[in-house]
């Protein structure tokens, strides 16, 4: 008969081999930076049960071969104008001779083509929208007015007064022979449930979330669809900040005013934003995978009259690369006097904070602005002490003071403007499936800055004075972060 003592004896033995199972595939077989290597290694190791149980749910990666199934004469079409555009750029041919910031910019232009096939579309007439009343405004007339297809995603809708005006929108031009698609984050919207849409479905739309849960639990809890953007009847698109709850209106106590962005856009961009949001939708419908030609609703307005150059750019955990993270870490080598920086979590990697530290001893002026009211303590802690890292190297930080900060802006030079859903941290770069808009307009970048500016007048200015301040309290939990930034 098995003693308690030879029990527990097996049952180390079984947790050695397990963790050192796990941490062989994390070291040999999965391809990751090395912070986050030794970050996982030290979970499994000092927490033995319960580091195996979290690096299930969060630390397990995301094939990456055809992650989307998508069909290979679609592949094969889409890399052809992928290739003509980088003929025409090396050649410094047509839109990219004739447009002087394409020209200026087009080795940046080159690495979002070449990483992630991020086509220029040329014609476009870009909106920025810094306020979630004026967004949702906008947004609710385009849906009312939609004539024939409305494609929508989003990382949070809240079961609340915003959040079911959006859906009694859908349901209103589903009812009118509209076709509505409706995709969320499963968690995300995790307070949202079949019910909620029961009259949508009724009324024929179609509503799906992405990576799902299974029986109550979900094993891609790390792995989020972070992008909010809409497409209606292929003319009009939303890309940005913004997600849908009473909270994004300014109306919640706790956050007080939410400041963001988001780009209301007409133009060929649209068609991108179309083409990025079906590969989710076909993703997350896996018995009806079409070819995604089939899909397109093409703009009928004329679009010569417009002129902004844009790029939307994706990543994600399927991605062999961080693609975001390396166009923002190009926009800032070509930066030559400013770099404008909105964001509300800034944790990077060595790679973006060298880039940083460069742009700064080169003489370039980096601007920052970051939040001041936290909405995780942890993410907030790093926040401050990477922004305060910048300080010391001749950057100036700013924190928001008049509410909540949510923007995810970076603007070079004036001139060229990325904005997105992209915060600059691990989570964006390479755990979350996210999105940017790259504009290669003054107009659209001098509004950003411009919004920036305004900002200032209700934030305040992080010396290293003041942040040499802190408590020793404060110091301990920037401690504790700065370990655990390489998997927040």
């Amino acid at each position: 008969m098995l003693t308690t003592e030879i029990i527990i004896s097996v049952f180390g033995i079984l947790l050695v081999i397990l963790n050192m199972t796990f941490a062989i595939t994390i070291i040999f077989f999965e391809r990751r930076d090395i912070g986050s290597t030794w970050a996982w290694l030290l979970v499994l190791f000092f927490l033995p049960l319960i580091g195996f149980f979290i690096y299930i749910f969060f630390g397990r990666l995301i094939k990456s071969n055809n992650f989307y199934q998508v069909d290979e004469e679609r592949r094969s079409e889409y890399a052809l104008h992928v290739q003509q555009q980088l003929d025409e750029l090396d050649g410094n041919q047509l839109i990219f001779k004739q447009d002087p910031l394409l020209a200026k910019y087009r080795r940046l232009a080159r690495l979002n083509l070449s990483s992630t096939n991020a086509l220029v579309t040329y014609h476009n007439d870009i909106q920025v929208i810094h306020d979630g009343k004026q967004k949702f405004a906008a947004l609710f007339d385009d849906i009312e007015a939609a004539k024939q297809e409305i494609n929508i995603q989003y990382y949070i809708i809240q079961n609340d007064s915003l959040g079911q005006a959006l859906i009694a929108a859908l349901t209103k031009r589903a009812q009118a022979g509209v076709r509505v698609r409706l995709l969320y984050d499963a968690v995300g919207s995790r307070g949202l449930r079949r019910k909620h849409f029961k009259e949508l479905l009724e009324s024929g739309g179609e509503v799906k979330s992405f990576f799902p849960s299974s029986l109550g639990i979900n094993f891609r809890v790390n792995n989020r669809n972070h992008r909010k953007l809409c497409v209606i009847d292929g003319d009009i698109g939303y890309i940005g900040g913004f997600n849908v709850g009473d909270e994004y209106m300014g109306t919640n106590q706790h956050f007080g005013y939410w400041r963001d962005v988001h780009l209301r856009m007409n133009g060929e961009a649209v068609q991108e934003l179309l083409e990025r949001f079906l590969l989710d939708w076909n993703r997350s419908v896996p018995t009806k995978r079409k070819a995604l030609k089939e899909e397109f609703i093409w703009p009928s307005k004329t679009l010569e009259a417009f002129k902004s150059p844009v790029q939307i750019v994706t990543s994600g955990p399927n991605s062999t690369t961080e693609h975001l993270k390396n166009m923002l870490v190009k926009m800032i080598g070509e930066a030559k006097e400013t770099i404008y920086i909105q964001t509300p979590y800034f944790i990077p990697d060595a790679s973006f904070l060298d880039a940083c530290r460069i742009a700064l001893m080169s003489g370039t002026k980096i601007q920052l602005m970051i939040p001041n009211k936290p909405d995780h303590m942890f993410v907030y802690w790093a926040t401050y002490a990477n922004a305060a890292e910048l300080v010391r190297y001749g950057a100036e930080v700013y924190t928001y003071e008049g509410g909540f900060l949510h923007a995810k802006t970076l603007v070079i030079d004036g001139e060229v403007a990325s904005i997105g859903t992209t915060n600059i941290d691990a989570r964006s770069f390479h755990l979350n499936f996210e999105i940017s808009a790259l504009v290669y307009d003054e107009a659209v970048a001098r509004s950003v800055i411009d919004a920036f500016d305004r900002d200032k007048s209700c934030a305040e200015l992080l010396t290293l004075e003041r942040y040499e301040t802190r408590t020793k309290w404060i110091r301990f939990k920037e401690s504790v972060a700065r370990l655990l930034s390489p998997i927040l």
